[in-house]
Formats: structure tokens, sequence, C-alpha cells
């Protein structure tokens, strides 16, 4: 019974889980799920690349760590292997759900957990009829919106978008209507409009990681990552804002458990990456000012950081470049802004703690560069535990 790891191409986390699996003493089978044919038929079923048969590999193996970068590339990888009798983590029923912002808050929502007031509206901003006219439905939607959110900000997101990608701002209703019409059925958004109200989070939000293993109760990690900065009014890392290590009261992480378990339901194993905000409104302990010239003299470090993740050398050089990532970051959270930036993101969770709200769920977060370093989290070992405990080997401690 063997362990194997699916994915589109090799990134560092993917090099990350297989260092990881080679300390803790595992053989990690490689599955591609790019470039290759998948039959199916009475005889049973081959994977094969040019010139390469998987088939025997993957018939060998017993759970496989989906890692599979896009949405509909993971749930059709979870489909096709749980149909060839492989366990997947995470299972397509949780990958169905995350795979939806609007599926996620829905499971949410029904489990008492706490979310921003959201508004879907299952109708495209344009349509065409049978004899070629097109109908403009931006007004209409604009309006159900604003009945719903009111005539404030509001935040229009694609339903199955990542990275802060395509999520809008609109303040005023021209805003709104030109968001909405230039919204249109993709790959990231099949039908529809989502939308939420602006909630004041301040300048940072929340990852916060939460696993089960097989025959245990869920459990949420101490630390989250705060993505923080006045940027955007998007938190993401993608959009350049810096990273924080902060610790989590216990009413957030039994929170982030409920959020597993609704999203988890049944489930052996999974492991999930939360995203959450606060509702901080006017409660800040320290001026916006101040906030701003701390994290400026965090800008050089931080670009020091970004540097190394830029280096391409990480390729051929894994481990070299492991460890330049592992000093300039030390560097960075080591300057006295930068703890005085984390205290004060500790301060503000602590006494917002229960307006907070949890939006979305990653069914595979990025964790080798930022998780690991900052929130102390390496995301490989409680994927490759939670293997482990499915297929009855010995959990490492």
């Amino acid at each position: 019974m063997s362990i194997a790891i699916l994915y589109e191409r090799s990134e560092t986390d993917e090099m990350g889980i297989k260092l990881t699996a080679r300390e803790m003493g595992i053989d990690l089978v490689y599955i591609p799920f790019r470039k290759v044919s998948i039959r199916i038929d009475n005889d049973g079923y081959s994977i094969r690349g040019k010139g390469k048969d998987y088939s025997s590999l993957v018939k060998d193996v017993s759970v496989v760590l989906n890692r599979a970068q896009s949405k509909n590339r993971r749930l059709f990888a979870a489909h096709i292997l749980e149909a060839f009798g492989k366990r997947v983590i995470n299972p397509s029923q949780v990958e169905y759900l995350c795979f939806s912002k609007l599926r996620t808050l829905l499971h949410f929502w029904k489990n008492g957990i706490k979310i921003p007031k959201t508004v879907y509206v299952p109708c495209d901003s344009h349509e065409y009829t049978r004899d070629g006219n097109e109908i403009h439905n931006e007004e209409d939607i604009a309006d159900l919106m604003q009945q719903e959110l009111g005539n404030e900000e509001i935040v229009v997101k694609p339903d199955a978008g990542t990275h802060g990608k395509r999520v809008m701002l609109a303040k005023k209703r021209e805003e709104l209507s030109k968001i909405i019409h230039e919204t249109k059925p993709s790959i990231t958004n099949p039908i529809g409009v989502l939308a939420q109200e602006f909630v004041q989070k301040w300048f940072y939000d929340l990852r916060i990681v939460i696993a089960k293993e097989k025959g245990k109760a869920p459990y949420c990690y101490p630390k989250a990552l705060a993505r923080a900065g006045f940027k955007d009014f998007r938190t993401n890392t993608y959009l350049g804002n810096m990273v924080f290590g902060v610790n989590l009261p216990s009413y957030i992480k039994e929170m982030a458990i409920k959020c597993g378990e609704a999203i988890g339901k049944n489930s052996e194993v999974w492991v999930l990456a939360l995203d959450a905000m606060l509702d901080v409104g006017e409660d800040k302990m320290v001026d916006d000012e101040y906030v701003k010239s701390e994290l400026e003299k965090l800008v050089l470090p931080f670009e020091a950081v970004k540097k190394v993740k830029r280096d391409r050398t990480k390729k051929k050089d894994f481990s070299t470049w492991n460890a330049k990532l592992e000093r300039a970051f030390q560097e960075y959270m080591n300057l006295e802004a930068y703890e005085n930036v984390k205290k004060i993101i500790e301060e503000s969770v602590e006494r917002g703690r229960r307006s907070i709200m949890f939006h979305e769920v990653n069914s595979c977060p990025e964790f080798w560069e930022q998780t690991r370093m900052i929130a102390e989290i390496n995301l490989a070992v409680p994927l490759l535990r939670c293997a482990q405990s499915v297929i009855g080997l010995e959990v490492l401690k």
C-alpha cells in the first residue's frame, strides 16, 4: 500500500511535500495529471502519457494527495481516482463544496457560522434570444443587490475565483452596474452574479489551517497567517501584501473547527485552509498612519523575501534555495516593526474575536513559502499523516 502525489506541475509546495515525505520515511509515488490519457472501458482503466504507462503504478496506490492547481482539474482528479477505488485527500465531496464560494457559504450558514451578508442572483448580465437579440440585465441585477445590501459599498466576486482575481469593489451605483456589465459566464463564474457586503476588516485578514486524520477529532492550528496591507481592500498576498504570524483565541479555533466539520461532513480525512476576517469597524487600537509607518519599515526586508521566492534556481537546487528563503524570512521576522504589527493584529483579533466571519475555504492551499515560515505550519505533515491514517500505517510523532 503506497501513497501518491498528483499534480499538474512541480512547484515549491510539491517539492516541499516530497522533501517532507523523505524526512518521514515515506516513498511518495508521482502521478501526472495534465498531458495524460485516461481510458475507461469494460476491461478496466489506464492512465498513460506519451511513451509512459502509469496504470500499474496507480493500481498499487492506496491514497493520493490531490495537488492539481486548477479547481476544475482537481475536482475531476478526485472523482476519477475515487472511481478507481483510491482514497483522495481531499475527497471529491470536499472539493465540490470548496470549488464554489456560494456552496461553501451555504454550508457555513446552515451550521450557524457567521458569514458576510451575501447575495446571489442566478442571472447573467447578458443573454441572447434565439433570433440573436441581446438582453441586458445589469440594472435589474444591480437593483436586486442593492435591495438586499443597501446603497453602500458592495463587493462583487467570481464564484470559483482564486487569488483575489476579479474581486471588485463598487462604491457607487454606476460602478456596480459597470462591474456587473463586465461579468460574463466563465470557468470561474459559471452562472449568475455573487456579491457581498463590504466588511470593515481594517488592514488584515486571516488564513487559518484545520485538519482531520482518520479516527481523530478535527484540529485547528494555533497560529494563523495574517495577510496585511493598505494597498487594496483585498489583502491577498498576490497583490503584494505582507504576512504575519498571529496566535488565535480559543473561540476562533473552535469556530474554525466547526467550519471544517461543515465542509468535511462525514469524510474521514481532510486538510483545509479557511479565509476569515473580523468586522473591526472603528474599533482600532492605533491610528492607521502608525500602522502604515511600521509597514513601510518592512518594505525592503519583505522585498528581499520576494526576491528569493522569484529565484528560478529553486527547481535546480531546492535545498540551497530553501535555506536562502528561510534566512530571508527570519531576517524579516526579527525586525521590531514586524513584532509591532504582529502585536497590533493579535490584539485586534482578541478584541474582535466574536465578530469573526468565514468566507472561503481552500482545499489546495499554497504553504511552503509563507504559511510554513510565518505561521509555522508545514502542510505536508498533516497531508502525509492523513494519508497514513487512512491506510493504517503508524503515524510518526
